[in-house]
């Protein structure tokens, strides 16, 4: 026994071995099976394979751990005992099902087997049991169908091919009205569908049937929908999923047994009611997979009070248990009820704040709780989708009517299938993807579409799950279309819309519009500034903005920016009027014509500062001196050449010998940034002086004003001196000559490697650092941000990366160095401020590594400044919490 290793966890009303802490090895299901078997809800006993029996048996070639069968042969021991049943017994069977369930839930991306255990003589033995033949025959045709799809590869095409021919030749158009006879007939044509496609008889041995059906699942962790989801998701670090065994209870024994999915909240509202629906005569599979169209939950009231009272009382159990919204699943067996699943529930962006701030008032967790573990950042951006600008005006061709599975507006050109939905998003191209229902398959496309259209399903279907769980615009169950894969289009009786033609889907109204309607800003609710208020209470670290127009500042201010971290000069000469000064700049032969040049867009860059700190008043403004190689000003095709040319009083040979003068091989590493400024201290000079005087107008207003200059590309102390020495001598001399007092400062973009390993050199002349780490990122990996899109897509499909490193901050590699700049910086410096300008600034686990190394802010762009400020409360919350539950341990080493 000194080699034993438990790989099964039973659970159940006399025995359970897990609890809720121990997701990363039962999964999120498994766990929470455990955690409600232990507080008294009804759940069917039943136990867990560990996702380290998943991953072993993976590595292994499907080949089970030692030990790993006489354990399973134990866990249905404890379910049989608990049952009062036997598998495989010809008096009394018991009947299993098999599913996933991975430590993060991923919806409907692995398998699940249902009604295990059934043979020819099981059958005969439920019947006696029941007396209820058409129950046993419907149980049977749903195991070889659902082993059959799962576990062998027979598509449930075939199966449904079968039940759709079958009830044209007995005149019937539901499920429901196929009789025993008609059932029992079907069962045989679905085994003979078995043996035709595999080669081989349906096996009978239910011992069989579960390894089978375990191997599955585990084989599920790997299939290409499940790593899609994963990628899409961001989910990284597991190590496989678990497998629930679990006794089977009925929801098809007839009107007095039922299946559903609630939630204990509107998880696209966050109203306080008790939301899902429910099937009566029915397994759990046709209500998520859309195959009946199932009822509210509310009517259940009406049909059942007794169960829907109990209902209520355990959702409210559970809710307050895990101090969560719950989704769960339920069965109700010959008018007993049974939990099968919890889980926190997935939820739009509007529904996570409601629902947190209303938890808290209701006292049921804290201020602290609700911003660390209620509310994602991806909550906070859902909230800046748009909406339609008008509504749903009376001139708007409504093409039908569904649920609104997920809110929101989306525009786009309609998809049937996801492939295409994938190319047409790499191309930035808007669609919506149309489906009759979506599967587990559709999730690449999913993911790349604005907005999902369905004709089947309800608000538990995969499509509402999903693209609530994305912030997706949804549009469920709209029967009042007819979908035609094969002439690519669907039509509402009276329109018929193409592949390729514009509509547009209200995920808040249900509603499906004919054509591209205009989007519009959205509103934020009470309980939206109730949340941000409460997190801009918590965060220790600021955020600030990327802007450059004061229309951008204010609304980042309006945000709770708390300041400009980059404003971009070059983007300001590109406005009209003003391009050809600065390309007379590029072409003059002499310093006094380029100063001459220089002195003309003096007034527009003055009139630009003063704007922007004016929007960003009593705030630091940090502007970032001017960083592009100049031929990017230039024009590069002939015709170009040839206007621009007439437009400057030169001739077109002398402007095309210029472009050629300017080119460079790699202009990324070029003669751009503080080397521009070293070449033409003009140009330093020139915008130096725009800033302080514009900051001077502002002080005699009376107004406060904060500028930061800051020089880019710095790779050594020798090129900051020089650049600081101009905007000193450039800055005291205008200050001097107004008799003003200003508090500026002068600091430079760490984005050169180098920078940021002889940071305690340059900290010495300089007043704060500010991490360009998108420069950084190309410079460490020595990637190109605007070529690395040919081959990035592939390392992270192949596992080389696990995300894109200029959307989420390498922590590994260009976090070392921003560890070790700060570090360097401070260690001569202790009043040195530092912040991150580059896009990682929105990005949460960026900005969580940002909070970790110390740094004073993010920066990021306007649009994102919510999803920081509550990345950046998390990160104090969590760190704390972090802390807490390791006060004992000791602190790791971090690699400088």
């Amino acid at each position: 026994m000194a080699n034993f290793e438990k790989f099964v966890y039973r659970f159940g009303k006399f025995s359970t071995d897990g609890n809720r802490e121990m997701k990363h090895l039962l999964g999120g299901k498994g766990a929470n099976l455990a955690e409600m078997s232990t507080i008294g809800i009804p759940v069917p006993p039943g136990f867990t394979i560990s996702t380290e029996a998943c991953k072993k048996t993976i590595d292994n070639r499907m080949e089970w751990p030692e030990n790993l069968m006489d354990q399973v042969r134990e866990g249905v021991k404890h379910i049989e005992t608990e049952m009062g049943l036997k598998l495989g017994n010809e008096e009394d069977p018991l009947l299993i099902s098999v599913r996933s369930g991975a430590a993060v839930s991923m919806p409907g991306m692995m398998d699940t087997i249902l009604n295990l255990g059934i043979n020819d003589e099981v059958v005969e033995a439920i019947i006696r049991k029941t007396g209820n033949e058409r129950f046993a025959y419907d149980s049977y045709r749903r195991f070889i169908d659902m082993f059959g799809d799962v576990v062998m590869g027979v598509t449930h095409d075939h199966f449904e091919e079968a039940i759709e021919k079958l009830k044209k030749e007995v005149g019937v158009k539901e499920d429901l009205e196929l009789t025993a006879s008609h059932l029992r007939e079907l069962t045989d044509r679905y085994k003979a569908i078995y043996r035709k496609i595999t080669g081989h008889m349906f096996p009978d041995d239910p011992m069989e049937q579960l390894r089978f059906a375990i191997n599955a699942v585990f084989n599920s962790w790997n299939s290409a929908r499940a790593i899609k989801y994963r990628q899409i998701s961001n989910i990284h670090g597991l190590i496989g999923t678990a497998v629930n065994v679990q006794a089977m209870v009925f929801g098809n024994m007839g009107e007095k047994s039922g299946t559903g999915v609630c939630f204990t909240r509107n998880p696209a509202t966050g109203e306080s009611k008790l939301y899902g629906e429910f099937l009566l005569n029915a397994q759990g599979e046709d209500v998520v997979a859309g195959i009946r169209t199932p009822n509210p939950i509310a009517e259940l009231e009406e049909r059942n009070p007794e169960i829907y009272k109990e209902l209520v009382s355990y959702t409210g159990s559970l809710e307050s248990h895990y101090k969560n919204m719950q989704d769960i699943e339920f069965t109700i067996q010959d008018g007993n009820l049974f939990i099968l699943q919890t889980r926190n529930g997935k939820r739009t962006g509007a529904a996570a704040v409601k629902i947190a701030v209303d938890l808290v008032e209701e006292k049921i967790l804290s201020k602290d709780e609700a911003i660390r573990d209620l509310v994602d950042p991806e909550h906070i951006e859902q909230l800046l989708h748009p909406q339609f600008k008008d509504g749903e005006q009376a001139e708007n061709t409504i093409l039908g009517s569904g649920l609104p599975a997920s809110p929101g507006a989306a525009v786009g050109k309609v998809v049937f299938d996801s492939k295409k939905a994938e190319e047409a998003g790499k191309d930035n191209e808007p669609v919506i993807l149309v489906r009759i229902e979506t599967s587990p398959e559709d999730v690449g496309g999913m993911s790349s579409a604005e907005g999902i259209l369905t004709s089947r399903g309800g608000m538990t279907s995969h499509a509402a799950v999903v693209a609530r769980g994305w912030g997706k615009p949804c549009v469920a169950g709209c029967s009042d279309i007819v979908i035609n894969y094969k002439t690519r289009s669907f039509t509402n009786g009276e329109v018929t819309v193409k592949e390729g033609d514009w509509i547009s889907l209200n995920g808040n109204t249900g509603k499906v519009i004919l054509g591209k309607k205009e989007l519009s800003k959205p509103e934020f609710s009470e309980e939206y500034q109730t949340f941000m208020d409460w997190v801009t209470d918590i965060e220790l670290m600021k955020v600030r903005t990327n802007a450059e127009t004061p229309e951008d500042a204010q609304v980042a201010r309006s945000y709770g920016a708390k300041g400009i971290g980059l404003a971009r000069t070059e983007h300001m000469f590109f406005k009209p009027g003003r391009v050809n000064f600065m390309r007379k700049m590029i072409i003059a032969e002499s310093k006094e014509e380029r100063v001459a040049a220089l002195s003309n867009l003096l007034p527009f860059q003055k009139q630009d500062f003063a704007e922007i700190f004016e929007a960003m008043e009593g705030l630091p403004v940090t502007i970032r001196l001017l960083d592009p190689p100049l031929h990017e000003f230039l024009p590069q095709e002939k015709e170009e050449i040839g206007k621009v040319a007439g437009e400057l009083g030169v001739t077109p040979d002398k402007l095309l010998q210029k472009v050629n003068q300017l080119k460079e091989f790699n202009p990324m590493l070029g003669h751009r940034g503080c080397r521009l400024g070293i070449t033409y201290p003009e140009i330093t000079e020139m915008q130096t002086r725009a800033i302080i005087e514009a900051a001077i107008e502002l002080v005699e207003q009376g107004k406060e004003v904060f500028p930061e200059i800051m020089i880019p590309l710095v790779g050594s102390i020798e090129e900051f001196v020089n650049q600081r020495e101009v905007v000193d001598r450039v800055a005291q001399e205008i200050l001097a000559d107004a008799g003003v007092e200003l508090d500026y400062k002068v600091g430079t973009m760490i984005e050169i490697p180098r920078a940021a390993i002889l940071a305690d050199q340059i900290a010495e002349k300089a007043d704060f650092f500010s991490f360009g780490t998108n420069d950084l990122t190309q410079l460490t990996y020595g990637f190109s941000r605007d070529d690395a899109a040919k081959f990035l897509p592939d390392y992270i499909e192949r596992g080389i990366l696990k995300q894109d490193p200029f959307q989420v901050l390498d922590e590994e590699g260009v976090g070392q160095f921003v560890q070790a700049g700060t570090r360097l910086g401070r260690m001569v410096n202790s009043t040195l401020k530092v912040g991150i300008c580059g896009e990682h600034g929105g990005d949460p686990s960026s900005v969580h590594f940002a909070y970790n190394t110390g740094l004073d802010y993010v920066s990021c762009s306007p649009f994102r400044v919510p999803v920081a400020h509550l990345a950046s409360a998390q990160a104090v919350l969590r760190k704390t919490k972090e802390e807490d539950e390791n006060s004992d341990k000791p602190m790791p080493t971090v690699r400088a």
